[in-house]
């Protein structure tokens, strides 16, 4: 088969394609174009909601630094004249920080931000001695799908705990933290923290345990250190 045969041979082949392909388009035109506009709106839609989405989180995170503005806030000195932006009490601080907390978690709970602003509005209702309130957003925080925050509103409302009296729900928090540690609860601390529980309720041979084990664990770490500096103490 010479040359120019074999080239008519694939032309013919081609036009036989395209020819099928037209009248495959033409028989099936109305479903190709309902395929084409249900494309063309879902695009659009996803375009529409990931620009949704950055602006509240830029507006969520704005927020939420203004309100940790508030409560990192200096206090003013005893005598001294009000001024805007100064506290006189570290009680009104936390008061303030936390309505726009509050205000950041109702608007934003669903984003990052509106998470982290549940586990500071625990923090400063504790601050106000809410404890109720306080346990309400810790737990909240507590549930979230970042480990780190969670670990910390896990830490938090074991504090909680002890405060209220609560020790054995406040144990199993400290242990379950030691357990699954994050870049933010160490074990360390986790069981740090448990060990000044036991201290605090009579419990010295369970904290000094505890001590001793944080120690060897944490041989050059600030948490190994805090642990032997109690041991010397005899605490």
């Amino acid at each position: 088969m010479d040359t120019q045969t074999r080239h008519a041979l694939k032309g013919d082949k081609f036009a036989q394609a395209t020819k099928t392909s037209v009248s495959w388009l033409s028989g099936h035109r109305s479903g190709v174009m309902r395929w084409a506009i249900s494309a063309a709106v879902v695009l659009v839609l996803g375009i529409g909601a990931l620009i949704f989405w950055s602006v509240r989180s830029a507006a969520a995170n704005s927020a939420l630094g203004a309100a940790l503005d508030t409560y990192s806030a200096p206090l003013a000195e005893p005598g001294a004249p009000a001024q805007p932006g100064i506290y006189a009490t570290a009680s009104e601080r936390a008061k303030a920080a936390n309505q726009q907390f509050v205000a950041v978690a109702k608007q934003y709970g669903w984003l990052s931000a509106g998470t982290k602003a549940h586990y500071f509005a625990g923090v400063t209702y504790e601050d106000l001695g809410q404890n109720d309130q306080a346990e309400a957003e810790l737990k909240i925080a507590a549930g979230s799908w970042n480990h780190n925050l969670a670990n910390l509103a896990k830490l938090a409302l074991a504090g909680l705990y002890h405060q209220m009296g609560r020790d054995a729900q406040a144990i199993d928090l400290y242990n379950a933290l030691a357990a699954k540690p994050s870049e933010t609860v160490s074990a360390g601390v986790a069981q740090l923290n448990l060990a000044d529980l036991y201290a605090a309720t009579g419990k010295k041979d369970q904290a000094r345990t505890l001590w001793a084990k944080v120690k060897d664990a944490d041989k050059d770490g600030a948490a190994g250190s805090i642990a032997a500096q109690k041991l010397a103490a005899g605490q």
